[in-house]
């Protein structure tokens, strides 16, 4: 009775047993790109509110879009294109270029904010590695902010396509060629390529410099990332006379493509903008040399964030 009775408990105790979860690497990433997301919410208010600023401003000007139609049908086909097609190419490069600066600023506050505020204690108490940190803090402004970026743009487009149709009709003119001089699908297909290429891993060496700076420095975050740069141009004017320095950061920053050089001032469009065909651009020896510079930067911050503690 007695060996029976305890097998019962015994038995039923096992069955209870609850397995260890098994978390993977990529959901360990992916819940702390969600982490980075919660915790810097400019990352995606500042890019909405700068959408809204540009809807704002558009409804404004709606009311003189039927004579600027009308104007339109005594211009050239190109300059058709051009003028009905410059407030959607405007709202682009406006939220590109404030996505850019939150970027900008969310890596230089990324690994230097935690030790600032000593949360890194406790973040370095979970079962997290430091490289699979590194890698959730680059992902944001290389994958993230550029697709966070890309929605907004075309969201946004639409959103002022539908308006003025919606104005033009009830102005009795026709959508015709409001429709054909704005392709939005073509220009979204030329945006994601854009900003994956050029906002992405064009300007994942510049991330990488910025993430390295913010595990490194106690204070200055900024500074700190643009004198390095400003004495090394100084010291190479001074010695040989040469910007050879200065050269290859303006090609970095311009995108490294002869199509920003070569466009004419006062214009500018999406496809003027757009990066060489993606087999030159995947063959290209400045995307790989900057790759293989953002690689050595993230493992600089892996090991300054393993070693270094709060300020």
């Amino acid at each position: 009775m007695n060996t029976q009775s305890n097998a019962i408990p015994e038995s039923f105790s096992e069955s209870r047993a609850v397995a260890p979860v098994v978390i993977s690497e990529a959901q360990r990433l992916y819940w702390l790109v969600r982490r980075e997301l919660w915790e810097n919410r400019s990352i995606y208010i500042a890019p909405l509110a700068v959408a809204g600023l540009i809807l704002f401003g558009f409804l404004i000007s709606v009311f003189h879009l039927p004579g600027k139609m009308r104007a339109a049908l005594a211009l050239s086909p190109m300059q058709q294109h051009d003028l009905i097609e410059q407030p959607y190419t405007f709202a682009a490069l406006f939220i590109m270029g404030i996505s850019f600066i939150v970027a900008v600023f969310y890596c230089l506050d990324a690994l230097h904010g935690e030790r600032r505020d000593r949360s890194i204690l406790f973040w370095k108490s979970l079962p997290v590695s430091d490289l699979t940190t590194v890698l959730s803090k680059a992902s944001i402004p290389i994958v993230v902010i550029p697709l966070l970026s890309f929605a907004i743009t075309v969201a946004t487009q639409w959103v002022m396509l539908m308006v003025s149709s919606v104005v033009l009709l009830a102005s009795g003119l026709n959508v015709a060629m409001l429709w054909r001089q704005v392709s939005l699908f073509q220009m979204s297909l030329m945006l994601l390529y854009h900003l994956l290429a050029l906002h992405g891993f064009w300007y994942a060496p510049i991330y990488g410099w910025l993430l390295l700076v913010s595990a490194w420095v106690r204070r200055a975050v900024f500074l700190w990332a643009i004198l390095p740069l400003v004495a090394i141009g100084v010291f190479e004017k001074i010695a040989f006379n040469t910007t050879h320095f200065a050269a290859m950061l303006s090609y970095r920053f311009m995108g490294g493509g002869e199509s920003a050089a070569s466009s004419t001032p006062g214009h500018a469009s999406i496809a003027s903008m757009t990066h060489p065909a993606p087999g030159d651009f995947l063959t290209s020896p400045g995307l790989w040399i900057g790759l293989v510079f953002a690689a050595l930067c993230l493992a600089g911050a892996v090991r300054l964030r393993r070693y270094r503690g709060p300020i």
